[in-house]
């Protein structure tokens, strides 16, 4: 009874934090020059944001399926709002565009993550 509960309250956890992402990467979406201004249409923005949606749910799925520990579930979440902090604040530095090197970066990191995912479900089945 208390693993079910546990488990569900994860799952609005994810939930709510899959929310909060998508809400927070789409604040503020005017085309246009200035600092911290987010261009929705730029391909390098839209290409990092499709990853972090993927992966959110990857790891919302791996909570449902019972494949990822609480403990899992919160270091991944936290390291994706460490990627989500930086896209913003490389953002902010360039007009609401990403650079190469930034979407490199970016991608490197996601690229850990993604594996992190991976082995973790792979850890508990």
């Amino acid at each position: 009874m208390i693993n079910t509960f546990t488990k569900s309250l994860l799952v609005l956890a994810v939930g709510g934090l899959m929310i909060t992402g998508s809400a927070s990467a789409q604040t503020s979406t005017t085309s246009g020059a200035g600092p911290g201004v987010v261009d929705p249409g730029h391909p390098r923005v839209n290409q990092v944001n499709g990853r972090e949606e993927n992966q959110q749910q990857r790891i919302g799925n791996g909570v449902k399926s019972g494949k990822l520990s609480s403990q899992q579930t919160a270091n991944l979440e936290k390291r994706e709002t460490s990627v989500q902090n930086r896209e913003q604040k490389d953002m902010a530095k360039n007009n609401g565009h990403l650079t190469k090197g930034e979407q490199k970066g970016i991608n490197r990191q996601q690229n850990r993550i993604s594996n992190s995912i991976a082995k973790d479900k792979e850890s508990n089945k």
